[in-house]
């Protein structure tokens, strides 16, 4: 067993029982969190459990939950506000879909959004007012690169993303003075189950684009302890995406004027 004296408190993962969301609970755990996994497959989750506890002495408890479900979302939310030794939150949880809109399950677009939006917006909701009175936390949400390129896949899922974007950059700008950390992980093709159930097996795109699941996670975290707030695994420039950013904002002093600009001939 390897384990580690750090204690940094308890992270809760979301989605945590394979892909992405298994590989935070094993590298969180051997930096010394504690964990708490949630997924809906309480036998991968078990198996998971023991594994990190045996090989890193870490507390691992499960959660098996459906959190499209509300009452299961309801009770991960409970343990978000009341249990006061997490300090982060992985919103991993997530589904995607490769198919153009015109081809797409509206049923199933709005099952996307519900998991994708609703429930990561609700789990921050119950966790950041806890972070907020403690002065310390950390929350990652994972979004995708097609959050800023909605043309390569569904747009609806694209669009999912874009919020994750940009619920996280209002995350910041309104935590950031209060003790809490806020990260956006935007991979970009990640080699797990989420290819095949969103309709597109891993297998079927160049591998030349693809990267597996550990350097993923490896990636956001060093850009995590480097105190990124957005990273893109596979973006060899920090600067650009500086470039993309500032590009952003200075469109801030003209967002917003009593007169429309002099170019639309309006006045």
């Amino acid at each position: 067993m390897s384990t580690t004296t750090n204690h940094l408190g308890t992270a809760l993962i979301t989605g945590a029982s394979s892909g992405i969301g298994a590989v935070y609970a094993d590298r969180l755990a051997r930096r010394g969190y504690d964990l708490i996994l949630v997924a809906r497959n309480q036998d991968r989750l078990q198996q998971l459990a023991t594994r990190l506890h045996a090989q890193t002495g870490r507390s691992v408890k499960t959660v098996a939950a459906d959190l499209t479900a509300a009452g299961d979302l309801a009770k991960v939310e409970a343990l978000l506000r009341d249990d006061t030794s997490i300090s982060m939150l992985v919103n991993n949880a997530g589904v995607g879909a490769t198919a153009p809109l015109l081809q797409a399950d509206i049923g199933k677009m709005e099952e996307m959004l519900n998991l994708n939006v609703n429930v990561l917006t609700r789990l921050t909701h119950a966790v950041a007012p806890a972070f907020v009175a403690r002065k310390q936390g950390a929350i990652i949400n994972i979004a995708s690169i097609v959050a800023v390129a909605p043309e390569l896949l569904n747009g609806v899922y694209g669009a999912s993303k874009a919020y994750v974007l940009a619920f996280s950059q209002s995350l910041k700008h309104e935590l950031g003075d209060k003790g809490v950390r806020v990260q956006a992980v935007l991979p970009g093709a990640t080699a797990t189950e989420f290819w095949g159930i969103a309709g597109m097996p891993v297998e079927h795109l160049p591998t030349a684009i693809v990267m597996s699941a550990e350097d993923m996670v490896d990636a956001a975290l060093a850009g995590f302890d480097q105190g990124e707030f957005a990273t893109i695994p596979s973006l060899p420039q920090a600067a650009d995406w500086q470039t993309f950013e500032g590009a952003r904002l200075a469109l801030g002093p003209n967002l917003s004027h009593t007169k429309p600009a002099q170019r639309y001939g309006v006045n």
